[in-house]
């Protein structure tokens, strides 16, 4: 199947989607199984690649997954082995779930490898927290050329770790790791994201002791013994706001099927803020544009409860729309505002600036990151040619291709693939001309 998506834009959207299961949560509720002594069910999973992904490197290290139904994942741990290296490799391609499988893996086998890792290009995203957590733990680790080879030949241990920043990677590799290490463990500066607080959920059915305190303090006290869980993925927040966001900038109306109020109460209200309108039912979320001209903000995002990064992109692209002058400022990567050279090729007004611009100083201040955005509208946005940078950059120029006049060719869209399930499929039914190129 071709990698190119031709949009036939100026329409607005208008329909009814589902969504499933939270690609960031998922993913992890895959890898907590390596920690049970018997199966896992895990259910409301969304057909994406990173699911495959995930899959096949369980699947590599013995545990057996099915499939029931459409949704559904049956995983079987009591067969876990060790994987030969080349193949973790040749599989994980650009993946970087393999380093959360570590902690999981020494519990289960004494030692693991992961190859070296990828990701969107989006900002500094390194493995020294994961690193340096897991030899806190007592995880002896050595860099080899092929890769990173982990052992605990004496077992690991709870301990205290202070995070830098409250990553949420660095917080689900302790998670996975310190819910079986010997003795309490506790974490300073944790992430306490929904996916976050569905992980653990997930360990405490299986028999883990995790309790979260207001300061953002995690206290994991270790058990000698995990079993299955079953478990129903919370919705994916991130998608439930790009298509509210596609919405937004179209002048559609849409009901996202799945979506719940809870996980992004921050998101609803900047959404408001700007002129969208939504409805929240027990079946999901309706969004629309209500007419007249929306209206432009100040933002910053942030660690949750703060405006998530990920929402970001999306809705640069209906800012492109609004009467006025947005400021948006990025906080959690550096270098996310690189799609907006798109943008600007179809026609829209932005800038970018290394200053801390709509809100305090943050720690990229003073560093030389573009990460402040200055968006002036509305602009008519004209088709154009694009090349999709990375997951959430890829569907933020989906959006400006639907909202443009004029048919856009955009390339690359197998990285949307990650991270959208049948997005093909569900801006047909939105009533989107779209064909693959």
């Amino acid at each position: 199947m071709t990698d190119t998506l031709i949009v036939h834009g100026g329409s607005p959207l208008h329909g009814r989607i589902r969504l499933r299961g939270a690609k960031n949560f998922v993913s992890k509720a895959m890898v907590a199984s390596l920690l049970g002594e018997t199966p896992s069910r895990l259910r409301n999973v969304p057909q994406i690649r990173d699911v495959g992904v995930v899959t096949g490197l369980l699947e590599l290290h013995g545990v057996s997954v099915t499939t029931v139904g459409d949704d559904t994942l049956l995983l079987d741990p009591t067969e876990v082995e060790t994987a030969h290296s080349a193949d973790i490799d040749a599989h994980a391609g650009t993946s970087r779930i393999p380093i959360l499988l570590c902690g999981p893996l020494l519990h289960r086998l004494g030692e693991a490898f992961i190859p070296d890792l990828g990701g969107c290009k989006i900002g500094d995203r390194p493995i020294n927290y994961h690193l340096e957590s897991l030899r806190r733990f007592g995880a002896v680790v050595d860099k080899l050329p092929s890769g990173i080879r982990i052992t605990a030949p004496k077992g690991l241990k709870g301990t205290k770790i202070e995070l830098e920043f409250p990553s949420v990677g660095a917080t689900e590799q302790v998670l996975l790791t310190a819910v079986r290490a010997e003795g309490v463990t506790e974490l300073k500066n944790a992430a306490i994201e929904p996916e976050i607080a569905d992980l653990i959920a997930v360990l405490q059915k299986m028999g883990a002791i995790i309790s979260v305190d207001t300061d953002r303090v995690i206290r994991i006290e270790g058990v000698d013994r995990l079993e299955g869980y079953d478990h129903y993925a919370l919705t994916d927040r991130i998608e439930a706001a790009s298509w509210a966001c596609a919405a937004l900038a179209t002048r559609g109306d849409v009901f996202l099927e799945g979506a719940t109020q809870p996980e992004m109460m921050t998101f609803l209200n900047v959404f408001r803020k700007v002129g969208g309108q939504f409805d929240v039912r027990d079946d999901g979320v309706r969004f629309w544009h209500p007419g007249g001209d929306l209206r432009s903000i100040v933002l910053e995002t942030d660690v949750h409860p703060g405006f998530m990064t990920d929402w970001q992109q999306p809705l640069v692209v209906a800012l492109t729309q609004a009467s006025g002058i947005s400021i948006v400022h990025e906080t959690v990567y550096e270098n996310r505002f690189g799609f907006t050279e798109a943008l600007r090729e179809m026609g829209a007004t932005i800038q970018v600036y290394r200053e801390c611009l709509g809100g305090a100083s943050c720690r990229f201040g003073q560093r030389n990151f573009q990460h402040s955005a200055v968006v002036s509208g509305p602009s008519k946005l004209h088709s154009a040619e694009i090349t999709v940078p990375d997951l959430r950059g890829g569907f933020s120029h989906l959006i400006a291709a639907l909202a443009a006049e004029g048919t856009s060719k955009v390339h690359g869209i197998g990285l949307i693939d990650r991270g959208y399930e049948r997005f093909g499929e569900k801006l047909a039914a939105l009533g989107a001309m779209v064909e693959r190129g």
